[in-house]
């Protein structure tokens, strides 16, 4: 199938070329951009079911006219000192002035004796902002523009302001997640140029996946945008930059698959065409088979109850559908009109070189396959089994820079209130008959939410729809986005309040620290629902590829032994060796999406070169070195740049990003040279023949050998 496909596409390239170019137009023309549906509000992505779904629920309809959310103005003096009487008017005259500008989207601000601190260090300006939720825009230009009305105001007074809450939060990480695409963007470039120039000696073979897979991002934005309408869904701020880093790395391994079979077949003897029909015919299966166990993979985030997860799935998964078409029609389409020339000025594609590396590697794996599978086991074993200190780490704060000024200003704050006073839990008192509430019970749910454990003080309580509900605003004693902080709500301040409720009235408690307790709930459900279900569909396209039961059941334990390779790695450098509380929430899934995922691409090359070599008529172990010998250029080169390429994560200003660049790329080192390149060829030789039971998949399909031409080009020096 797939050599009349190449032959199709070599031969009409450049109709392939043109329909390329009209579709991708009327995409990026016509369909809407990604911004359109990307989302910074985490509670957005739970399901109703989750407590702190329900209490925002409950907000929303008992206080129609509340603001979505707050700005809070930080007012400090310049010295350090104690704000004077004259000082807290001249907060109030700025209050006021605020107002005064009648900026879109806020209320009135609010400020007075209450909002002074105990020590008098700082002052509050409490800034309602009451764009919808769904306004994200407007919600982000009332913060902005709140910042413009104060800037300049308090010049020559000695006093110094600065905005913070969730809003503001957003819009000075908005800067910074520009800041970690941009320079993500430059670095991913230059290291994919400068790595295939190394690899092949040209500039048009590093230019190619540049210009290529440019194009494809944009395309598969747009495509991912107008399904999130269609169909619903929000994404995740962070998507694009991993948008980027995944269609470069796989999309530049697709390319690199291609690239060295083109240029085996040429120095074979083929000509341009044949080699590149012979190129897609041997590799289109095998990039067709990772796509498909990498979508599959995407795909079942499906499953996952917390949205985040559930929308980034098909959201890469429509990426990765995109780069397979592209590899599959485009890229060839374009190396068969650029023909030999693709690798100029290099001459080395013209011979085959002689005791390579890879020669070395494949020999040693070959006459040792028990050596090499227990060392490589033991590698993966011993790294894995950081994986039983994993813990999570919910505080996104901690992780961006602390020279924002809603960094700066949440750090003043501290000065003078409980942590909580940031982002107060919220608790909601609702009577079960409908009835009103009394005064009675609003008393005794304050005096018994102030002696639960981690509450530092209890705000005067809002009434609202018709007195049936009262929205308590509890001030936590540690930072609301803290571990410390999400544990004591998961663990027993919710249950707490649920059982100081006065009879006839009960609780819903929320808050961003509440939603983050919940993400831990649904995180928890769905990596034991996602990884057993993920490791099963990989293990039947395995089987439907390789026509074999054996083999896919010890790819799929190597790749599940590699992920928690991965895993343990990044727990051991962050949590053990830099002192972190925790590693990222996200990283499991993360990693389950790179690692696991695509991770498997490696191992499909490899195992179908294995097949091949075997079909050719060579015993497992001298197929086992000529795999290597054949398939390990590809999967190092592959490897390299699609390590490479999460590495630069490390050069983003924000730590999490950070912790899945290096968590990533040391996975896909891992699974690049350790598990392709030595456990699984050596384990396909000491099993043998077994490995392809109950097919005969290491067998030609006349039974024996293939033609003598491919023997000879495969053979050992």
């Amino acid at each position: 199938m797939f050599e009349r496909w190449g032959r199709f596409v070599v031969n009409r390239a450049w109709w392939v070329i043109g329909g390329w170019v009209v579709g991708a137009l009327l995409v990026i023309g016509l369909l809407p951009g990604l911004s359109d549906i990307t989302s910074g509000d985490q509670g957005s992505f739970l399901p109703g079911s989750y407590e702190s779904v329900q209490a925002i629920d409950l907000a929303s309809t008992a206080f129609p006219e509340q603001a979505t959310s707050n700005a809070i103005v930080v007012v400090k003096r310049a010295d350090g000192g104690p704000l004077s009487e004259a000082d807290q008017d001249r907060v109030g005259a700025l209050a006021t002035a605020i107002g005064g500008a009648h900026i879109a989207g806020i209320g009135q601000p609010l400020t007075g004796p209450q909002a002074v601190a105990p020590n008098r260090l700082v002052q509050l300006i409490n800034v309602p902002i009451t764009a919808a939720l769904t306004d994200s825009q407007g919600q982000l230009d009332a913060v902005t523009k709140t910042r413009d009305a104060i800037a300049g105001d308090l010049a020559g007074t000695g006093l110094s302001a600065g905005v913070t809450g969730q809003v503001a939060q957003v819009v000075d990480n908005n800067d910074t997640f520009n800041t970690a695409f941009a320079v993500v963007g430059a670095a991913t470039f230059a290291l994919i140029i400068v790595l295939i120039l190394v690899i092949f000696r040209s500039p048009i073979a590093a230019l190619l996946p540049i210009v290529v897979i440019s194009v494809v991002l944009q395309v598969s934005s747009n495509l991912i945008a107008t399904a999130g309408k269609l169909f619903g869904f929000n994404v995740d701020q962070s998507l694009q930059t991993l948008l980027l880093i995944v269609l470069y790395g796989i999309g530049t391994d697709y390319l690199l698959f291609l690239l060295f079979r083109y240029r085996e077949r040429l120095r074979a003897g083929a000509d341009s065409k044949a080699a590149m029909v012979d190129a897609v015919a041997r590799v289109g299966e095998v990039i067709t088979s990772a796509a498909a166990a990498v979508i599959v993979a995407f795909l079942v985030l499906l499953l996952a109850t917390f949205g985040g997860f559930g929308s980034l799935g098909p959201a890469l998964a429509i990426a990765v559908f995109v780069m397979l078409v592209t590899g599959l029609t485009l890229i060839p389409a374009l190396v068969s009109l650029i023909g030999p020339a693709t690798f100029w000025p290099s001459k080395a594609w013209r011979r085959e070189p002689k005791g390579t590396a890879f020669a070395r590697i494949g020999a040693a794996v070959g006459r040792r396959p028990a050596v090499a599978a227990v060392a490589s086991g033991l590698v993966l074993v011993a790294l894995a089994s950081g994986a039983l200190l994993f813990k999570a780490d919910y505080d996104f704060a901690a992780g961006f820079p602390s020279t924002t000024e809603s960094a700066k200003a949440a750090a003043d704050l501290e000065r003078g209130f409980p942590q909580g006073a940031l982002d107060p839990t919220e608790a909601y008192l609702t009577t079960t008959d409908g009835s009103g509430l009394t005064p009675a019970q609003l008393e005794q749910f304050a005096a018994a939410a102030a002696t639960v454990h981690g509450v530092g003080g209890v705000q005067p309580p809002v009434t609202g729809s018709g007195g049936t509900v009262a929205r308590f605003a509890l001030l936590l004693d540690v930072n609301p986005a803290s571990n410390e902080a999400i544990a004591l709500v998961h663990d027993h301040l919710r249950d707490d309040l649920h059982a100081a409720a006065p009879p006839g009235t009960r609780v819903l408690v929320g808050g961003t620290t509440a939603i983050y307790a919940d993400i831990n709930s649904a995180n928890n459900r769905d990596l034991s629902v996602i990884l057993p279900v993920a490791a099963l569909l990989i293990a039947i396209i395995l089987a439907l590829l390789l026509r074999s039961v054996v083999a896919p059941l010890y790819l799929v334990a190597a790749v599940l032994l590699n992920f928690a390779a991965t895993l343990g790695s990044a727990i051991y450098l962050f949590q053990s060796l830099a002192g972190r509380p925790g590693v990222t929430f996200q990283l499991p899934i993360v990693l389950y999406l790179f690692v696991l995922a695509i991770g498997t691409d490696y191992n499909i090359l490899m195992i179908a070169r294995l097949r091949e070599e075997a079909r050719a008529g060579h015993e497992p172990r001298a197929a086992a070195a000529l795999g290597v010998r054949h398939a390990g250029p590809s999967v190092a080169a592959a490897g390299l740049i699609l390590a490479g390429t999460f590495a630069v994560l490390a050069l983003a200003p924000v730590s999490f990003l950070q912790q899945i660049g290096f968590s990533v790329a040391a996975g896909i080192m891992l699974s690049a040279f350790v598990m392709s390149m030595f456990l699984v060829p050596s384990l396909t030789a000491l099993l043998g023949h077994a490995a392809w039971w109950p097919g005969r998949g290491d067998v030609g399909r006349a039974g024996t050998a293939q033609a003598p031409e491919r023997v000879r080009s495969a053979s050992m020096p």
